[in-house]
């Protein structure tokens, strides 16, 4: 069976349109395959509409959180419900192009564990954003050791084994970008140019891609930590350099100190790298909070399409079609 995860938030205007272009490429594969959709707590139609699509084919299956639990902790849950032994995540807006998935399905067929979608241009994004992505991921190769494609998002197939991995994987901070990576196995990568949306606007604000970026650095790199232990070197090596320097002025040449303006910029400087430093620090202590309060990463409010749990990390369930509850950790 092959498993299409896709996370809706929203998406009721794009719906109709991502099945009736998903259902004939799946058809084509020859083998059977399933929609897990995750209702990520839409404030629209988008619920009422996947259970109308349900009504008329049982191939699609729904999942409803009990909340907005944002992109990532969606795609999670749909991966948990995911049956198949080759799994891709999708979008709902058609920027992902389904007519590709029948050549990642044959990568797969042919050997490879995992095949990520990459796109060849990203032309429908502004200069500052394309840039600032290419410097992003740029700067990620440097600072992990999880080789994170650049220009590859969740679109991609994934092998039966690589989802049981992730699966198990149980941080809260959810950069899948990297939890896809992490794992390993034969990788292969195939181009694509995204599409437009279908409908509707994108949910990502400029602060939701800062939290998003800050998010990838610090749960796959500790080199930001690490670096305060040079900073700190050669803050403290220019601090001596600068006392001999004052001390030479004054005993050989009679230069008097320079006033309170080079103090108050030196004691401003480095108060300033100080509170940035505890801005790191705090970071990482609040994604250990977060990890060692150990809540449930999502809850599933209602299911439909599957006769018993399919979360093996739940704390209860009930299996019961149309609906069932349980919580996932």
């Amino acid at each position: 069976m092959i498993s299409i995860v896709a996370p809706a938030y929203n998406e009721a205007k794009n719906l109709v349109a991502f099945i009736d272009a998903m259902t004939p490429v799946l058809d084509s594969l020859g083998e059977p395959w399933e929609i897990v959709f995750v209702d990520d707590g839409s404030r629209d139609d988008t619920l009422g509409m996947l259970l109308a699509a349900r009504a008329n084919d049982p191939r699609i299956k729904v999942v409803s959180l009990a909340r907005n639990f944002g992109k990532d902790v969606a795609l999670t849950a749909g991966l948990h419900h995911a049956r198949g032994r080759a799994v891709i995540p999708i979008d709902c807006d058609l920027q992902h192009p389904p007519e590709l998935i029948p050549p990642m399905v044959a990568r797969w067929r042919a050997g490879a564990d995992m095949v990520v979608g990459v796109r060849s241009k990203r032309t429908e994004e502004g200069y500052l954003r394309r840039t600032s992505a290419k410097l992003y991921y740029a700067m990620m190769r440097r600072m992990n050791d999880v080789a994170i494609p650049p220009n590859a998002g969740d679109f991609r197939l994934l092998d039966r084994k690589i989802v049981d991995v992730i699966n198990d994987m149980p941080e809260r901070t959810r950069f899948m970008k990297g939890i896809f990576a992490w794992p390993g196995f034969k990788t292969e990568t195939i181009e694509f140019q995204a599409n437009v949306r279908a409908g509707g606007q994108s949910n990502w604000s400029l602060f939701k891609l800062w939290r998003f970026a800050l998010d990838g650095l610090f749960s796959f790199s500790t080199v930001p930590l690490k670096i305060w232990t040079y900073i700190g070197g050669i803050a403290a090596l220019g601090a001596f350099v600068y006392l001999l320097i004052t001390l030479i002025q004054k005993l050989f040449f009679g230069i008097e100190a320079e006033g309170y303006a080079s103090l108050l910029i030196v004691v401003l400087g480095f108060n300033g790298l100080l509170l940035l430093s505890n801005g790191i620090q705090g970071e990482y202590i609040a994604r250990i909070f977060e990890e060692v309060k150990g809540r449930p990463l999502f809850v599933v409010g209602k299911k439909w399409g599957f006769d018993e749990p399919a979360v093996k990390l739940g704390a209860a369930s009930q299996a019961a079609e149309p609906a069932s509850r349980d919580v996932a950790s």
